[in-house]
């Protein structure tokens, strides 16, 4: 049976390709078969983990409502992505997070594509960023001890490059430092937020979907 992994396999493989061709005809074949609706662009799967983990906890189905949520490989990938998925493409509705400093990329690929930007929410760093502001960096070294990575967290502050840096700061190059552990901890920061305000563009992506 089909599913929405597929159709994000699809589009992923097309963006690296050539803008028609058996991998578009691919990716249409599976949008209408599942009846896609929206992408949701993000720049990387740390992004993806937790709007797909905001989602579950607000009951939501993205991929029963239609919604595909897409990681680009990169901010500057945002104006192939538009192009294949939006009005000149799929036709699909798009929506999004975008980071303060790539917002250039956004607008003029955007743009390129004839595609609105009223619907990409804008994090003031990124959205590892937003989440360890919710949180608070204290919260977030229980989350790392509870993980088994306090050891390496406290090394890592002990480095001269971390030297002068916020708590803050540190903590968001810390969950960079390791492949896949911006994908874990994006799950994990979502599913901390308890009393805590979800982060504004987190909360207004999913409230627009």
């Amino acid at each position: 049976m089909t599913d929405m992994r597929e159709f994000r396999d699809a589009v992923t493989g097309w963006a690296a390709g050539s803008r028609g061709g058996p991998a578009g005809e691919l990716a249409g074949e599976l949008a209408a078969e599942l009846d896609v609706r929206t992408a949701v662009l993000l720049e990387g799967p740390s992004d993806v983990a937790a709007v797909e983990a905001l989602a579950e906890r607000h009951g939501r189905d993205l991929a029963a409502e239609g919604v595909c949520v897409v990681a680009m490989g990169g901010a500057m990938s945002v104006g192939r992505y538009a192009e294949l998925l939006g009005p000149p493409g799929l036709g699909l509705r798009l929506a999004g997070l975008c980071d303060e400093g790539e917002r250039g990329f956004y607008d003029r690929g955007l743009a390129r594509a004839r595609v609105p930007n009223r619907e990409f929410f804008v994090c003031m760093a990124d959205l590892e960023d937003e989440l360890i502001r919710a949180l608070g960096v204290a919260r977030v070294e229980e989350i790392v001890r509870a993980e088994g990575d306090l050891p390496a967290w406290q090394t890592f502050v002990r480095q001269p490059a971390q030297r002068g840096r916020s708590p803050q700061r540190q903590m968001r190059r810390f969950l960079g430092t390791k492949k896949g552990r911006k994908i874990r901890y994006g799950r994990l920061l979502v599913e901390a937020l308890d009393s805590e305000p979800v982060p504004a563009p987190l909360h207004d992506l999913l409230a627009s979907l």
